[in-house]
């Protein structure tokens, strides 16, 4: 498992000895680690017995107690045989559905249809199915089964034949963990020291570095909520960090500064939600956060009546790599853009060679004026720009950051240049944050807009930047197209 906190064999063991009715491995089959075909077969033959609950329920939750183990003592190539296993022999019978099928389309009364349907129903619940609600049922099982996900995610790279298993476990996974079984929870310096730890670990935008970075952002002017679910009460599944300001945050450095003096809450005028992070690998594709932003806010607009504006300060975690894609592709192209001219005289400013790369990762380039007034303009310029790519598949926005918070009725609301000058913050964005503003006036209309559209709703300073850039490239263009004319003609255009 790839959580620091995902469940291992041992606690998993004692939790489950009552159930397996044994203090020692008697009752694991002996398997080899990476399970191969030989020891393939008698799991398959276990998992088969399970299914038919032979002797009763106590004996089959028995029976999956001891698969649940089993497969947590395996190694990966033994998982991913486990979970093969169970995606080929256990998957909906096909012959069967289609033989049901015939009798619903030939029933001629209503009573002989409903029978008929009743039967197809249970026929397209699988197998597989009905053993991940065995796991549930075990103590910690909704925990074991995210785990598993996780697991399964990463092995449907390699071995596209568990997708089919990964829908069945990820629909049970969305029905368990619907919103509405969830509970909010503000986390505190008083919350159990174990819940701290885990939020430390799971820190997934910004790294907190010690206790005391981590007491700074508890403190009055800070909040931090997460979402439990009934089963996992000391695991939170998403966490969202806030910070109480006046106006908009623009360095995340600035934020985080513990000797910063903090801001009386009741005078605060602004949220800024500056960290929102998934802690559980296996519920990819499960949405919390926008209910949890929206009941974050509810929260606070409760508590602190002053609140007007309620805002991210947000990373752009794959700008960097598509610059380097703009950049290349300018070079394949014999481009000379703005940015590559900036790019040369920085370069010589810092003494380094004159390509992105060897600029941005210049030691403390940010803090020399000249190169500052150098890529301050065309850096924004192309973030404006970047935010409004789109992928080509679905035509949402290209940014992941982006998708999430437009798809959840929040705007661009501005760029902040050096927003972020940690090594992490160079390496995925050249440094730049971005805003995005949850107006709660506009918010369903703008989540209406982008389910229909993908539009990409921004405040006109962004729309601004995106102008310039497409001025800055129609001029360019026309220069090259002169230069070519002229060089055709065989003149001289200076």
């Amino acid at each position: 498992m790839n959580s620091r906190f995902s469940l291992s064999w041992e606690p998993l063991r004692r939790a489950w000895s009552g159930i397996i009715g044994s203090g020692d491995d008697s009752a694991l089959p002996r398997v080899a680690l990476d399970l191969p075909p030989t020891d393939a077969t008698r799991v398959q033959a276990l998992m088969a017995e399970c299914l038919a609950a032979r002797g009763g329920e106590v004996s089959a939750r028995q029976r999956a107690a001891i698969l649940g183990e089993l497969y947590l003592t395996l190694n990966a190539t033994g998982r991913m045989n486990f979970l093969k296993i169970l995606a080929e022999a256990f998957c909906v019978d096909r012959e069967r559905v289609e033989a049901e099928a015939r009798f619903l389309l030939a029933a001629e009364d209503e009573e002989g249809f409903r029978r008929s349907a009743g039967r197809m129903q249970e026929l397209l619940v699988s197998p597989q199915q009905r053993l991940f609600c065995q796991f549930n049922a075990l103590p910690q099982g909704i925990k074991f089964l995210i785990d598993l996900r996780a697991d399964l995610l990463r092995f449907c790279v390699e071995t596209p034949q568990l997708n089919g298993l990964n829908r069945e476990l990820r629909q049970l996974l969305a029905t368990w963990f619907d919103v509405g079984f969830l509970s909010v929870q503000r986390i505190t310096w008083e919350s159990p020291a174990a819940l701290l730890e885990k939020l430390m670990a799971y820190e997934a935008v910004h790294a907190i570095n010690s206790w005391s970075d981590l007491h700074h952002r508890l403190e009055s002017d800070r909040h931090c909520y997460a979402f439990f679910h009934p089963g996992m009460p000391a695991e939170p599944l998403i966490f969202i960090e806030v910070a109480l300001v006046e106006g908009l945050a623009t360095s995340v450095q600035t934020l985080l500064d513990e000797a910063a003096p903090e801001v009386a809450p009741e005078e605060a005028d602004t949220a800024i939600f500056y960290s929102i992070s998934n802690t559980q690998n296996g519920l990819q594709g499960i949405s919390f956060g926008p209910f949890l932003i929206k009941q974050v806010v509810t929260n606070l607009r409760h508590e602190l009546p002053n609140l007007k504006n309620f805002s991210t300060l947000s990373p752009l975690p794959g700008f960097r790599r598509w610059l380097s894609s703009y950049c290349r592709a300018g070079e394949n192209g014999g481009d000379e853009t703005e940015l590559s001219q900036a790019l040369a005289a920085a370069a010589k400013i810092l003494g380094v060679a004159p390509e992105l790369d060897a600029v941005i990762d210049a030691p403390q380039w940010w803090l020399e004026p000249r190169v500052v007034a150098l890529l301050q303009e065309p850096l924004l310029s192309l973030c404006a720009r970047y935010l409004h790519e789109r992928r080509d598949r679905d035509q949402a926005p290209l940014d992941p950051v982006a998708r999430f918070h437009l798809g959840n009725g929040a705007r661009i609301e501005q760029l902040n240049w050096l927003g972020d000058v940690s090594a992490k913050g160079m390496e995925e964005s050249c440094g730049l944050m971005v805003n995005y503003l949850y107006r709660l006036k506009d918010m369903e209309k703008n989540i209406e807009t982008y389910a229909a559209a993908k539009e990409i709703v921004a405040a006109a300073r962004v729309r601004n930047l995106l102008r310039d850039d497409e001025e800055e490239q129609g001029r360019l263009q026309s220069l090259r197209k002169l230069l070519s004319i002229n060089r055709n003609n065989g003149s001289n255009p200076l």
